[in-house]
Formats: C-alpha cells, sequence, structure tokens
C-alpha cells in the first residue's frame, strides 16, 4: 500500500481498499478512532484537551477529538492521547489497555501502521460515582 502524507490527510491507493479513485482521511478521523478506543477502556474518565478545546466544549461544540494529537510520517502514525484516569485503576495496566486498543483499531479501520502511542495521565478523577 502507498502512502503521501499531505498536510492534515493521509492519502493513499490501493487495491485492497479501490481500485477506482484514491481514498483520502483526514487527522481528525483517526484522532476521533483514537479516542473512542480510548474511553471505551475501563478505567479511563475523560479525554483532556487545552483551554480552547475546553471552551469550544462548554459552548456546546462536541469534540471527539480533545486531548488526542496525530502525527503522521512515511512509516506511520505516532499518537499522543492525555487521559483522565478514575481513582483506584492500575495507571500501568490502563495504559498498556488503551496503547492496545488504540492501535488496534486504528490499524484495523484504517489500515495505517502505527509506530507509537504515546499516553499522558493529565489527572485522577476522585468521584467515586462509577
Amino acid at each position: 500500500m502507498a502512502k503521501e502524507i499531505e498536510g492534515k490527510n493521509v492519502n493513499w491507493s490501493s487495491k485492497e481498499v479501490s481500485n477506482i479513485g484514491e481514498v483520502m482521511i483526514a487527522d481528525d478521523v483517526i484522532a476521533t478512532i483514537a479516542g473512542l478506543a480510548a474511553t471505551e477502556v475501563e478505567g479511563v474518565a475523560a479525554m483532556q484537551g487545552n483551554i480552547t478545546k475546553e471552551l469550544v466544549g462548554k459552548l456546546g461544540m462536541k469534540n471527539l477529538t480533545k486531548g488526542i494529537r496525530i502525527s503522521l510520517n512515511e512509516s506511520g502514525v505516532s499518537v499522543d492521547l492525555s487521559v483522565m484516569m478514575r481513582y483506584g485503576y492500575s495507571i500501568p495496566k490502563t495504559c498498556k489497555a488503551i496503547q492496545e486498543k488504540v492501535k488496534a483499531a486504528i490499524e484495523n479501520m484504517v489500515g495505517l501502521t502505527v509506530e507509537v502511542i504515546n499516553v499522558h495521565i493529565v489527572g485522577v478523577d476522585t468521584n467515586t460515582t462509577r
């Protein structure tokens, strides 16, 4: 599968995907897949973003890419996730589960090679209601 990195989109042509044209995937699509996969892991309370994204969320515009940064290069994709953990869960075990789930989701849905997934724990949710 030949891949070309063009700005904010991943562009590739493959006979397995389509023999009648090109498929282009925006970075936000990959970030959304990563965010949804990460929030499915038990022990993850939420994804965390910067203050601008927080304000956008409070104004009613939902951003599914909050706390996620995608970097694309010729050899694959790198993902940085900022995660709020739930109190009482093992951070190493939860982070490993996040990395495995995000890697599988991106590789299965998009077909890109995942080089690295960095998980940044930015806080602990002490709310006891789960």
